[in-house]
């Protein structure tokens, strides 16, 4: 037969130039004979070859997700074996840097996506362990859509190995520097994947032991009378946090269904308990010389008592329809807590008796005088449901490409009911149905690949809406748009507007009117902190809120960097009628919610009514880059496998063979066929393909490092309480719900080399105020600036072969050393006259303090 050799080769090393110089995508190349029929490049379009030549061909790894927004970080499995964890939870905590958004809606956790495709929710996945991972995906908010979320999120796509097994155990004890408390984490796995089955079954302990505000030092205000040497002290009985024990057991199942579809179905049983005080009794006695502040023991400290039990399933199916995809999920919670409240007991009786003569105001108290209540009982009942089905799909092809489309229907419920006796709306019951409907729509204007407009470069569109019927609300719009442009492979420009409406939750509108008592609140007005009475509930005068976003991106591959990129993005945001808990105490705060607070005839605070309320209008702008960095360090090891043909050349076997996630001896990579030229603009990029090396991945035993580094400046945070009021500038000394800073930093890195690793983060808040109120003993607290640094050490014991032949025990283990707030740092706030208010103890702010970690992992 005879070759073209000059093209075979050129072939060849086009694919390994892609391979090396595009380090996330996994790129093993097949070689076969000249097929009789077209193939498919990366793009889907047929490529035909001459007779007698030997072509190598590149498809899109599956599981990948098509979009024209490139990723903002992308990982291999070498890559994501450098940072050491040891769960997706808490792999996904280390990524906070390319996974947060800067647009400040959501609840910060990314939209998760497995194989490309959606799931019933994060705990699918939770318990699977990051060797099971082949590649991670972070994509931009706007991606969401294409799986019918909204785009206030990032999207973090998880692509499994085809094939991997394992039995894991991972035990965690935590101590903090200071002392006074411990936690310790148990966790047993099982996991098992082969081809699109799987299977993963968790179970989870978790217990911490209670700190106390006298070990942390906190100096509550001086009282009205002398304290008794013989009486205990009320910061030993108030906790800053509590004693509380978890456990849980989460297992998932999913099959292939043939064709493609694939269906999987997710259970969870938890149980939480919880014991925090609350202090003691208090009384302050007079004999008529002198008064004496008394905090017997007896009964036993106010206590808060909670079990809550929770129950959940979810389901997921994901079936292919010619060129479309029909995605259903659906999930379900039942969620009951307990809880038994102590009330204070009546302590009068003794004052009686100091007044008679018959007990001295500083001796020993006798019980009998004390007169204690039942406790109160409150129980809640939440009943959840959500059900979404997407159908995706290409519908029409243009000059530049295809049109995608993405319509979407579902069905939400939600149910509460509650009773407290410590309320006399007895039994409260709340529902709320949420029926939804919409679409997204992708539209490529300009194409380089389709030679449609290549000289502007590729160009997309985007529209979107959807609407919501909620049963006790009424109608909700949510509408957008967004331009995606490439003017080059290396450089995306965005630009989203998103216009939403949102109802206030059941709870903010009909939750239960609830009292607790000594809940310390810094009153800003006269400059001090109180222990008072605090009512919490709903409103159900609360409205609907608008809200109005923009948002302009800016993503560079850099050509002078490799393995880097380079991420801006601009957000502007403006909300009327927003729904808000309670705000700081500020005069104008106070001024703009008459009968709220009521205070004493001297004028300290008594009681808060502190059920949510509305402002009028929020504004906000921002601008947050930052930089993804990443590469090698060190030299090659000549006895490790190494480039894009090693899992060829080893055919998977060797330490990283089934037991480290490769596939059973003789068989081809699970990664062979299924890679090729990364996308345009993709992040960070580790290589490797194959499966050699004792980590059971590509690798040629160099080091790998890296770096991300995101910085955020905002221009405006601004809120007007009631229409036609005082604007309030939160970013000059103006509060709401505490000082906002201007500036912030994020950073995450670190390096791993044969076995070991280290990882470091750091965040960084500059300095702010909350000017006073111009009021008689009112002072301006003043935010030092504070930056926090977390550390971890990290041995992959099972890679030192010599170790494990003497101890044979140490195979799959890794053993760890974290210290979270290394330098111990803690938020100093200071009024005027340089004192620390009591509201703003360190204690208060940062109980935990440094706190020292060690793990020891184990894979079977």
């Amino acid at each position: 037969m005879r070759l073209h050799a000059a093209s075979s080769l050129a072939a060849i090393a086009i694919c390994l130039s892609a391979s090396g110089t595009a380090t996330a995508q996994e790129a093993v190349a097949g070689t076969e004979e000249v097929p009789q029929d077209p193939v498919q490049d990366l793009n889907g379009d047929a490529v035909v070859a001459e007779e007698g030549q030997i072509l190598v061909v590149a498809t899109r790894i599956k599981g990948q997700v098509d979009t024209a927004q490139p990723p903002i970080a992308v990982l291999d499995e070498e890559a994501i074996a450098s940072y050491g964890t040891g769960s997706l939870q808490e792999l996904l905590a280390a990524l906070s840097p390319q996974t947060s958004s800067g647009r400040g809606r959501g609840d910060g956790m990314p939209v998760v996506l497995l194989n490309g495709m959606r799931i019933s929710g994060f705990r699918e996945m939770r318990g699977l362990p990051p060797e099971a991972i082949r590649r991670v995906e972070v994509l931009p908010e706007e991606v969401a859509l294409k799986f019918g979320y909204r785009p206030d999120q990032r999207v973090v796509n998880f692509i499994l190995k085809d094939n991997f097994s394992a039995y894991g155990s991972d035990s965690e004890l935590r101590l903090p520097s200071g002392g006074g408390f411990t936690e310790w984490e148990q966790e047993l796995s099982l996991t098992k994947i082969t081809g699109g089955n799987r299977i993963n079954i968790t179970g989870k302990i978790e217990d911490t032991s209670p700190l106390t505000e006298a070990e942390r030092g906190i100096v509550q205000t001086a009282t009205s009378g002398m304290r008794v040497a013989d009486d205990p002290d009320p910061a030993a009985y108030r906790t800053l946090i509590g004693d509380s024990k978890s456990a849980q057991l989460n297992a998932t199942l999913a099959r292939a269904l043939g064709g493609g579809a694939g269906l999987s179905v997710n259970l969870l049983a938890q149980r939480d308990d919880s014991r925090t005080l609350n202090g003691l009794n208090a009384i302050t006695l007079t004999d008529g010389t002198a008064s004496y502040a008394r905090t017997p023991l007896y009964p036993d400290p106010i206590t808060t008592r909670r079990r809550t039990t929770t129950l959940q399933a979810g389901a997921a199916l994901n079936k292919p329809l010619g060129n479309w995809n029909l995605a259903v999920t659906a999930d379900g919670g039942h969620v009951e807590t307990k809880s038994t409240i102590d009330r204070s007991a009546d302590l009068s009786g003794l004052q009686a008796l100091v007044t008679s003569g018959e007990l001295s105001a500083s001796g020993s108290l006798p019980t009998s005088a004390i007169v204690t209540g039942a406790a109160d009982q409150a129980l809640s009942k939440t009943d959840s449901f959500t059900g979404l089905a997407t159908l995706s799909g290409r519908m029409m092809r243009l000059p530049a490409g295809e049109a995608a489309l993405t319509v979407k229907a579902g069905f939400d419920y939600a149910g509460i009911e509650s009773s407290d006796t410590r309320t006399t709306a007895g039994q409260v019951n709340l529902e709320r149905g949420d029926a939804q409907a919409g679409f997204s729509f992708d539209l490529p204007i300009t194409s380089r690949k389709e030679g449609f407009g290549a000289g502007i470069g590729d160009i997309s569109l985007n529209a979107n809406a959807e609407v919501h019927r909620l049963s006790d609300f009424g109608t909700l719009y949510n509408w957008g748009g967004g331009l995606t442009y490439s003017p080059t492979e290396k450089l995306t420009l965005q630009a989203s507007y998103v216009a939403a409406d949102k109802a206030p939750s059941l709870t903010e509108l009909g939750g239960p009117s609830i009292l607790t008592e000594n809940v310390s609140i810094y009153d800003f007005s006269r400059g001090e902190t109180v222990l008072a009475r605090v009512i919490s509930g709903g409103n159900p005068n609360l409205v609907k809120e608008r809200q109005r976003d923009w948002k302009f991106g800016f993503n560079w591959t850099l050509p002078f960097l490799k393995d880097s990129t380079f991420v801006a993005e601009y957000f502007r945001n403006r909300s009327t009628n927003t729904t808000n808990d309670f705000p700081l105490l500020t005069s104008e705060v106070e001024a703009a919610f008459p009968g709220r607070v009521i205070r004493d005839v001297s004028g300290r605070i008594v009681s808060v009514d502190q059920s949510p309320v509305t402002f009028a209008e929020e504004k906000g702008s921002r601008l947050r880059y930052g930089l993804n960095l990443s590469g090698n360090f060190g030299k090659p090891d000549p006895t490790m496998q190494r480039g894009p043909m090693a899992g060829l050349r080893s055919g998977g076997a060797g330490p990283g063979g089934p037991g480290a996630g490769g596939p059973p001896a003789g068989a081809p990579p699970a990664g062979a066929g299924q890679a090729g030229p990364p996308p345009a603009g993709t992040g960070p990029r580790m290589g490797g393909g194959g499966r050699g090396g004792p980590g059971g991945f590509n690798s040629d035993g160099r080091g790998r490092w890296n770096l991300s580094v995101f910085h955020t400046v905002r221009f405006q945070q601004s809120v007007q309480i009631a229409s036609g009021g005082t604007v309030l500038n939160l970013l000059d000394g103006d509060a709401i719900s505490g000082s906002v800073a201007r500036h912030s930093v994020e950073m995450e890195g670190g390096g791993f080399y044969r076995g070991f690793g280290l990882r470091f983060s750091g965040n960084y808040t500059g300095g702010s105020r909350i000017d006073a109120s111009g009021l008689p003993g009112s002072t301006t607290l003043r935010f030092a600036p504070i930056a926090t640094f977390n550390l971890r050490l990290f041995a992959d014991l099972g890679r030192k072969a010599k170790l494990v032949e003497q101890v044979p025990f140490l195979k799959g283990s890794r053993v760890s050393l974290s210290v979270d707030n290394v330098f111990n740092a803690q938020q100093r706030v200071t009024d005027d006259s340089g004192t620390v208010p009591l509201r703003y103890q360190p204690g208060y702010l940062d109980p935990r303090g440094r706190v020292f970690e060690i793990e020891f992992r184990k894979q079977f």
